[in-house]
């Protein structure tokens, strides 16, 4: 049997298990898939060689710890700096970040969007930042802080704190979607955003989506009331399962296993 995990710290919460061990069931694939509470991401390549490990997810806080671990790096991974699935593939641990294409493919019902906020400036909001670059969607993020803004000005990605915002006199400038990628809200009642800014943007905007999964966030909340069409991360996480169960099996999913993972996702197993 192949055995499969994803590293996080904390890592109790994550659904990830549920969702992909109901993809092995649903194709016969002789696979579990476990978590693993790693508290030294430094830790990540040996632990995930000493486990025999065939492939692996990863979330916060370890992303960039696992880019800098890994053996090979492919695709979109490289320009962000951080991945959240490995592979073993003739004794190298190969990286990827499903997150990006996950991402896209989350916001797919939306519709055409040409101008977004993205809320917050730590590994997700890398992933998303520059999966819409690359689509030639325009981007701008919006961070409490300068601290973690060189990344996306390294890569021609406008970036501003919120003080440097309102600055900026963006009082009229409209998004069409704005992301939240911040914590704010899922363990609190807080915005990730001073509401007074929020409000402003909210109230031009038509779309509003929260990379927290499960629950109407405040900022959700807030969004739906000045009339934007809301969305929780549930999608993000499952299409970016959905591209790793693709390379943990090396197989193309279809509709049906899709829906299985949906269910998986959605059932009361933690």
């Amino acid at each position: 049997m192949k055995k499969f995990c994803i590293f996080g710290d904390p890592v109790a919460h994550s659904k990830s298990p549920q969702m992909q061990n109901a993809g092995f069931e649903y194709l016969n694939f002789n696979g579990f898939y476990e978590k693993y509470h790693l508290k030294n991401g430094d830790l990540i390549k040996e632990e995930f060689l000493k486990n025999a490990y065939s492939g692996a997810n990863i979330t916060v806080p370890h992303k960039e710890k696992a880019f800098k671990n890994a053996d090979i790096i492919k695709g979109i991974a490289q320009k962000i700096e951080a991945v959240n699935t490995y592979i073993l593939d003739d004794g190298k641990i190969v990286a990827y970040n499903t997150d990006a294409p996950g991402f896209l493919k989350a916001i797919e019902s939306f519709g055409q969007i040409y101008n977004v906020l993205i809320l917050g400036a730590g590994g997700t909001a890398k992933a998303i930042a520059l999966a819409l670059q690359e689509k030639n969607i325009n981007v701008t993020v919006l961070n409490r802080s300068q601290g973690k803004l060189e990344f996306f000005k390294n890569h021609n990605i406008k970036a501003y704190s919120f003080d440097d915002f309102e600055k900026n006199n963006f009082k009229n400038e409209k998004f069409d979607l704005v992301v939240n990628s911040t914590s704010a809200g899922l363990k609190d009642d807080f915005l990730p955003v001073p509401k007074e800014i929020l409000e402003n943007i909210l109230s031009k905007s038509s779309f509003a989506f929260d990379c927290i999964y499960g629950k109407i966030t405040p900022f959700l909340d807030l969004a739906k009331n000045l009339d934007n069409k809301i969305k929780d991360g549930e999608d993000m996480l499952l299409y970016q399962g959905v591209l790793a169960f693709e390379l943990f099996t090396n197989t193309k999913t279809n509709s049906s296993l899709i829906e299985a993972m949906r269910k998986g996702l959605n059932s009361n197993k933690n």
